[in-house]
């Protein structure tokens, strides 16, 4: 197919006409070796060193103390009782006292907090209790820094929520965030003494003791991962996130924490669909059960519970709804820079081998199954893996709307095989989830599904919703498939891959970057390339040999039958992509478009055949789709579009899209509902209308 040579851009409400220059043939074939050798040295090189060395976390030197400046811990002769702090101490004639003998400067700054409603000494009270708590822990007395620490959560407390102090607390005052600062660092301290002496898990209940008093302490999971699911527990201030293009947190009260999963042995049908050494975000509280006590007054029974951030984003306190302090990013990047997802992600193999990459085939998910959440699945394209997906899914979850709303499955394929092959085999994993998760198929949510496709995944991801009807299989012969010869396994192979229905629960896609008509990126030299460094399954490639050496004369055109490899399959002139054009979708499908678009003079440009019209490796027109309900054009190249900010934000816009429609449909069917009810009981209710 000869290049256009003029194209239409849309998006965002204006058209740009862009005239392209005929190149010579010369420039055409000079350029198409550079692209050959640009990928047989980057599969050499990718091949050859195993796989990613990119690091996604580094561990901190010191962990991360919100109090580290205030209180000048960093330095030797650090803590430092804070200026403000300081004041309080000569305002009462304590700063000497509280210089020579701290423990009895704390007992008359508490008694004076007990007679006084005056939160600058409560304030005090708990800074000076956790400097003595710093230093009794610096110094080996595990037990005493407990206790001051202890007292450091308490008076926080009693800051933030005492009614005695309520018409005098000022929520704009900066202290208020640092005694919230005061209380989950007294937190997060406490936490880290204890599990060096137990290993913090939901379900255990453990015996306290410090200088003061006894106490126990409970440990509850409040979320939808089961205590069996928590194999250890690691502190987010630990660690430092890299790579990844933002950090998500939120603040509030409570010690963002992240817990690796245990896996689960036995029958358990779910285990496939969660990755090994999988790591998810968890919020620790430590809350008082002993409501009668009086205040000041040491508590005995104390309950530490770990919340799920995607379920649980604040928590009752003192009869008031507080926001937890979250993070989500940093448990998803100790994830990723884990042995057993780095060994797991090969993309690489996936594109080369495809034959050793199927046992790697299917759908994973990041967090737990939740019935009342539409899923979105993410569909890698070429030469990929779900890794490509990561700062998307970690943007998207930070919008409160999206996380509360979505659950995120990623699906793994074998890239290096052709593209209808991974749809055939997309189907079938998608019923084995349905199959899995909702056998009675009573999870409603489950049939709101959304498809977001990269690349090659976007045409994965389109062919799950349209009817082959018997276009597919016209394009291989005429004559009826009844008439086939061959064994039976290689007969359902080749119409499970020709002929298909929609998937019913799929109600929107999203195509991002997709080469709907295919890429002049698979070229002559690209594809000869191709054929000699991926290795498809034996058995993939023998069926289409098989049934044309055994029906001669059957079919007019063998190429969707013995196509070698992915980039065979995305050549342009493949005889799918007419018939692809025109197949019919189902009509509750929604379909959006994304194009990229590079300059002129990038790096990517150069790579492709027309600088100005593609993101160097899809051209425009092929990539954009009329049929579309939406589509805007990104300023991206091919390999980074899906993590930029724009593609973001028009997918949120898509989701959100799709809520109001679904919730659009729920109201109707409840007023439907509702109406046919009320006719119904009126007659029961008053005898007359």
């Amino acid at each position: 197919m000869p290049p256009p040579r003029s194209g239409v851009f849309e998006g965002a409400g204006e058209r740009i006409r862009v005239l392209q220059p005929i190149e010579s043939k010369r420039l055409t074939h000079r350029r198409r070796i550079w692209r050959a050798s640009l990928l047989l040295g980057l599969a050499c090189v990718i091949w050859g060193s195993g796989c990613t060395t990119t690091r996604y976390i580094t561990q901190r030197p010191t962990r991360e103390n919100s109090l580290a400046t205030s209180l000048q811990l960093m330095r030797r002769k650090g803590p430092q009782v804070s200026e403000r702090t300081g004041h309080v101490l000569r305002r009462f004639a304590l700063q000497e006292q509280f210089e020579k003998n701290p423990a009895e400067a704390l007992d008359q700054i508490s008694l004076l907090a007990s007679n006084n409603e005056d939160n600058e000494l409560a304030f005090a009270l708990a800074e000076l209790a956790y400097i003595e708590g710093k230093r009794a822990e610096r110094s080996g007395n595990v037990s005493d820094a407990l206790h001051r620490y202890g007292m450091t959560m308490i008076t926080s407390h009693q800051y933030l929520f005492s009614p005695e102090l309520e018409s005098i607390r000022n929520p704009y005052d900066p202290q208020f965030r640092l005694a919230c600062d005061l209380y989950n660092e007294a937190l997060e301290d406490t936490l880290r003494l204890l599990a060096q002496r137990h290993k913090l898990r939901p379900g255990q209940t453990y015996e306290i003791k410090t200088p003061d008093r006894e106490c126990t302490i409970e440990i509850i999971a409040r979320g939808k991962w089961s205590d069996d699911e928590f194999k250890r527990l690691e502190f987010v201030s630990d660690f430092q996130v890299q790579t990844l293009n933002n950090r998500h947190v939120t603040y509030g009260l409570g010690v963002p924490m992240l817990a690796v999963r245990q896996q689960q042995g036995g029958e358990s049908q779910y285990e496939r669909f969660y990755p090994d050494g999988l790591s998810y975000a968890v919020t620790a509280m430590l809350r008082c059960t002993d409501v009668d006590r009086k205040r000041g007054e040491p508590p005995q029974n104390l309950i530490l519970e770990f919340f799920d951030p995607l379920t649980h984003n604040q928590v009752e306190l003192a009869s008031l709804w507080v926001p937890l302090e979250t993070d989500l990013t940093t448990p998803l990047a100790y994830f990723l820079d884990s042995p057993q997802f780095r060994k797991r992600n090969r993309a690489t193999e996936g594109l080369l081998n495809p034959a050793k990459a199927q046992d790697l085939r299917g759908l994973y998910m990041l967090e737990p199954y939740d019935p009342n959440r539409i899923p979105v699945v993410m569909v890698h394209g070429l030469w990929s893996s779900p890794l490509t997906w990561m700062d998307m899914f970690n943007d998207l979850r930070s919008f409160p709307e999206v996380r509360q709303r979505y659950q995120f499955w990623f699906y793994m394929y074998p890239s290096g095989q052709p593209f209808w092959i991974s749809a055939t085999q997309m189907r079938t994993d998608l019923a084995r989830a349905r199959e899995t998760f909702d056998p009675q198929r009573h999870d409603r949510m489950m049939d709101q599904m959304v498809l977001v496709g990269h690349s090659m995944g976007g045409l994965v991801s389109r062919m799950q919703t349209i009817d082959s009807r018997e276009d597919f299989w016209k394009i291989v012969s005429d004559q009826p498939p009844a008439n086939l010869r061959g064994t039976p396994e290689a007969k359902t192979r080749l119409a499970s891959a020709l002929f298909f229905k929609p998937n019913q629960s799929i109600r929107r896609v999203v195509t991002i970057a997709t080469p709907h008509r295919g890429s002049d990126f698979a070229n002559d030299y690209t594809r000869w390339l191709a054929r000699r460094l991926i290795r498809l399954p034996a058995l993939t490639m023998n069926v289409g040999s098989e049934l044309a050496a055994e029906n001669p004369g059957f079919f007019k055109d063998t190429q969707l039958l013995t196509v070698s490899n992915a980039i065979d399959s995305l050549a342009p002139n493949s005889p799918i992509f007419p018939v692809l054009q025109r197949a019919v979708k189902s009509e509750d499908v929604r379909l959006h478009n994304i194009v990229g678009v590079v300059e002129h003079n990038s790096f990517f440009s150069r790579a492709s055949r027309n600088g100005r019209n593609g993101d160097g490796v899809v051209d425009y027109a092929s990539a954009s789709l009329a049929k579309a309900d939406s589509e805007i054009i990104v300023a991206a190249d091919h390999m980074s579009i899906h993590s930029q900010s724009p593609t973001i934000l028009e997918v949120r816009r898509i989701l959100l899209e799709h809520l109001r429609d679904v919730d659009a449909h729920d109201r109707v069917a409840d007023r439907t509902v509702d109406e046919s009810n009320e006719h119904e009981d009126e007659p029961i209710k008053s005898g007359t209308r």
